[in-house]
């Protein structure tokens, strides 16, 4: 059972531990009377999904990359204050503020990418400053709520197809795209080898920068989508609205959660979507449950770290294995090579001569030729 175990890919591992926990969460849930799996408890679950799911996609790719985003809570402030400015209550703006917001996030992207791969700052602290930026002037410049969303935007985080939301069938239709574009494209094979090894990337040939910036266009992009979700669902735009909910470390969370490793080249979305899924029932089961706000953060803590001590024995596990299985046959092979090569070598000189005419005691006009 073990082996199988280990022989199963890290996707695998993240959706039996969601189907364990969806076990968990309906027993504890039945305890009171109630059924987990009620129309309006999936939907609950499901919406819980779409904010921080457009956010972990976005983020899966930098950290693929060996990178990271810790700009995105403020991206999606300043996403939402921005549509909700521009539709300013009218249907004619929506399509306007949507591509405004969009190619504004682009470009937050794109800088950050540039500060990465240009001036050589670390992720971390290029988003981080990015991010303390923008902070600074949403504080500055906005005192509140600003603007208005139309009754049409606002359907797009309330309407669904039976308990299946709007917003999540979005979510997991970019979820598709770009598992798309990291398995079939050139930039995805690109942005694994950058984050596998960059210095062998750029030896093989792959031009570094490209693929990181695109993923951090990606990610900003995919916080940008997340802050129309949040404006859709407020009605306004807020200038707190992505820092209140930590979207930058749950996001970072999930996806490692999914078995996507830190240090990049090595990592699915569809991982990171199971990641978000084991989130999102867990905080709707503490809720159900009415346990203490405060010990949401904890479990969430011990479940990371329980997923990463797991990722990480069943990966030193696997090499010892590896090693094991190899080293006796690779031993054994080494000297069948070398012996086999001793003979050749101590036959060579033992060779009688050349029975060719010629001669005799002259050598042949080859072995003449072979000394001259």
């Amino acid at each position: 059972m073990r082996q199988r175990l280990r022989r199963l890919d890290t996707t695998a591992l993240v959706y039996i531990a969601l189907v364990l926990v969806l076990i968990v969460g309906a027993v504890l849930v039945a305890t009171t009377g109630r059924s987990f799996f009620s129309a309006g408890n999936i939907r609950d679950i499901l919406t819980g999904m779409s904010v921080l799911g457009f956010v972990a996609i976005g983020q899966t790719l930098v950290i693929l990359g060996a990178s990271l985003d810790l700009s995105v809570p403020y991206v999606m402030s300043l996403a939402s204050l921005i549509a909700a400015q521009t539709m300013d209550g009218s249907d004619g703006m929506v399509l306007p503020a949507v591509l405004l917001t969009l190619a504004v996030t682009a470009a937050i992207g794109a800088a950050n990418g540039v500060f990465v791969t240009v001036l050589k700052v670390h992720g971390f602290v290029a988003t981080l400053g990015m991010g303390l930026m923008l902070k600074g002037y949403l504080d500055t410049n906005y005192q509140g709520t600003e603007g208005s969303v139309p009754w049409s935007f606002q359907l797009f985080g309330a309407t669904g197809i039976g308990p299946v939301p709007i917003s999540t069938l979005l979510m997991l239709a970019l979820a598709g795209l770009v598992a798309f574009v990291l398995a079939r494209t050139s930039f995805g094979h690109h942005l694994f080898a950058v984050g596998g090894n960059a210095e062998v990337a750029r030896l093989s040939g792959v031009r570094e920068r490209l693929p990181l910036i695109g993923a951090h266009i990606g990610s900003s992009v995919c916080a940008g989508l997340a802050g129309l979700l949040l404006a859709s669902r407020l009605g306004v735009g807020s200038p707190t609205v992505g820092s209140q909910g930590s979207y930058d470390l749950l996001s970072i969370a999930a996806v490692v959660l999914g078995g996507t490793v830190l240090m990049g080249g090595r990592g699915t979305i569809w991982g990171t979507i199971g990641g978000v899924a084991i989130f999102a029932v867990l905080d709707n089961l503490m809720s159900v449950m009415q346990f203490n706000p405060f010990l949401k953060d904890v479990i969430r803590g011990l479940v990371i770290i329980i997923a990463v001590a797991l990722y990480a024995r069943r990966r030193l596990i696997a090499r010892r294995i590896r090693f094991a299985e190899a080293g006796p046959t690779g031993a054994s092979a080494a000297g069948a090579s070398a012996a086999g090569a001793g003979l050749t070598a101590a036959a060579e000189p033992a060779a009688s001569p050349d029975p060719s005419p010629g001669a005799e005691g002259e050598p042949s006009p080859d072995r003449g030729g072979a000394r001259r």
